[in-house]
C-alpha cells in the first residue's frame, strides 16, 4: 500500500503520469501502423509569469533521466541557462526538442513539462531575488509549504537559481551542502523562556553551526534581541525575526530599532536574519532597512509555473506545425557578449550578433542520443556558479 501520495522514479519512467489522451494517441497510432513516424518535438513558451523578462532554466537533468533509455534524441539548453520567450525579432525560442518515433515518447510529454515547468518557475523566482537581495545571504525556508516528496526538486532548483542554502535533510544532501536553519518558536517554549533555549542551543549543538537566536516569541524584538546578545555575547552571530506583516506594522523600522540597539551596546557583529512572508519587494525593503540574511519561503516554493508546451514541428523530415508556432527542427543561437539570441533552422549556418556583431553559440545541445545520456550533468553548485554570472548581465526588469 502507498502511504503517501506520489509517483515513483519507475512509474513515471514508464508514462504512468500521463494524460489519458496520450494513451489513446498511441492506441490509436499503434492501430493504423503510425506509431513509428518520426517527428521534432520542440518545447517553447508564449511569456513569462508576472511578465518577467527572462527566465532560468531547470529539470533539465531530470529530462535526460527520463529519456534514458527511450530510443529518441533529445537537445537542449544546458541546465541553468537563462532563456527569453522569444529571439530578438520575436521568434518563439524552443529550449529543448526531441527527435525520434512519435510513438516512443509521446507518453513522456506529460512528466517531461511537469519536470521542467514547476522547476524553472522555482529556479527563476529565486534568483530574481538574489538579484534584489545582492550579496545578502538567502536561504530555501519554503519546503513544508509544498508536498514533502518533491522537497529534493524545489531545494534543488532553489539553489541553482543563486540562493546560498537550503533549510531540508534531504534538498542539502541533494546538492551537497550542509543544511542551513536555526530555531523554532516551539523550542522556546519547550525549553519554558528564551534566554533558556538560547543557551542550551548554545550548549548542545555542534561549535560550528552559527548561534542565530530567534527574538519574536514573547516581547517586542529589539528587547529580545539585546537580551540575545547579553545571553550569548561574542557567540551570537545573529538575531532571526520572525515577524509577518499582518501582526507587527512596519517591519522596516522594526529590523531598523533592532540594528540601533545592538549597536549601541556594542553588539555590531550580530547580524539580522528576517523571515515570515518574504517576497521580491520585502527582500529589498528590509535589506535597505538593515536586515543582512533572508529566509524566503512560500513565494519561491510556490512559485508560479512556466507555461512551457511541446509541439510537433517536423514530420518525417517535413515542415508541420499548428498555428501559432513554427515548423522545423530549429537552432538558438545565443551572443555572448550581450545575451542577444537568434532563433534559425537548424541547419542554417552561425550568424554573427545583429547587435554588437559579436560571435555567437549555440544553445541547444545534444543530451540523450538514441536512449544514452550523452552531455556531462554537473553538480548543483557548478550549474549555479552558471546562473550567477549570467545574472550579472541580466536587468531585474525589461
Amino acid at each position: 500500500m502507498r502511504l503517501f501520495h506520489y509517483a515513483d522514479d519507475e512509474e513515471i519512467k514508464k508514462g504512468k503520469t500521463t494524460d489519458i489522451y496520450f494513451i489513446r494517441t498511441k492506441q490509436i497510432l499503434e492501430a493504423k501502423n503510425k506509431d513509428r513516424v518520426h517527428v521534432v518535438a520542440e518545447v517553447t513558451v508564449g511569456g513569462l509569469p508576472e511578465r518577467w523578462p527572462w527566465g532560468i532554466l531547470c529539470g533539465i537533468e531530470e529530462v535526460a533521466q527520463l529519456f534514458k533509455g527511450v530510443p529518441v534524441d533529445v537537445y537542449a539548453m544546458p541546465e541553468g541557462t537563462v532563456f527569453f520567450p522569444h529571439d530578438y525579432k520575436g521568434f518563439r525560442e524552443p529550449v529543448l526538442f526531441v527527435e525520434g518515433p512519435y510513438g516512443e515518447f509521446c507518453l513522456l510529454e506529460t512528466p517531461m513539462l511537469g519536470l521542467v515547468c514547476q522547476a524553472t518557475g522555482v529556479a527563476t523566482q529565486s534568483a530574481r531575488i538574489r538579484k534584489v537581495a545582492g550579496t545578502r545571504q538567502v536561504i530555501a525556508f519554503g519546503i513544508r509549504r509544498m508536498h514533502p516528496a518533491i522537497a529534493p526538486m524545489l531545494d534543488r532548483a532553489s539553489y541553482i537559481g543563486g540562493l546560498d542554502g537550503v533549510s531540508s535533510l534531504i534538498g542539502a544532501e541533494t546538492i551537497g551542502v550542509k543544511p542551513s536553519g536555526t530555531m523554532p518558536h516551539a523550542l522556546i517554549i519547550a525549553m519554558g523562556g528564551q534566554v533558556e533555549a538560547w543557551k542550551a542551543f548554545d550548549e548542545v549543538i555542534s561549535p560550528d553551526v552559527p548561534r542565530v537566536c530567534l527574538v519574536d516569541t514573547y516581547l517586542d524584538e529589539k528587547v529580545e534581541s539585546v537580551m540575545a546578545a547579553e545571553a550569548l555575547k561574542d557567540r551570537l552571530a545573529a538575531v532571526r525575526l520572525d515577524t509577518p506583516r499582518s501582526r507587527k506594522g512596519d517591519f522596516g523600522e522594526i529590523v531598523r530599532e533592532v540594528r540601533w540597539e545592538l549597536d549601541v551596546r556594542g553588539y555590531k557583529h550580530v547580524k539580522i536574519l528576517v523571515s515570515g512572508g518574504l517576497d521580491e519587494e520585502t527582500v529589498k525593503t528590509l535589506g535597505e532597512a538593515g536586515a543582512e540574511a533572508f529566509g524566503v519561503g512560500t513565494s519561491i516554493s510556490n512559485a508560479p509555473t512556466v507555461d512551457f508546451a511541446l509541439d510537433i514541428v517536423e514530420i518525417e523530415g517535413r515542415f508541420a506545425a499548428k498555428r501559432g508556432k513554427l515548423s522545423g527542427k530549429k537552432q538558438v543561437w545565443r551572443c555572448q557578449s550581450c545575451l542577444t539570441d537568434i532563433v534559425q533552422p537548424f541547419l542554417v549556418s552561425k550568424p554573427r550578433c545583429p547587435k554588437c556583431k559579436g560571435k555567437t553559440v549555440s544553445m541547444l545541445r545534444p543530451i540523450v542520443k538514441n536512449g544514452d545520456i550523452v552531455s556531462d550533468l554537473p553538480k548543483a553548485s557548478k550549474i549555479r556558479e552558471y546562473v550567477l554570472g549570467q545574472l550579472e548581465k541580466l536587468p531585474l526588469q525589461a
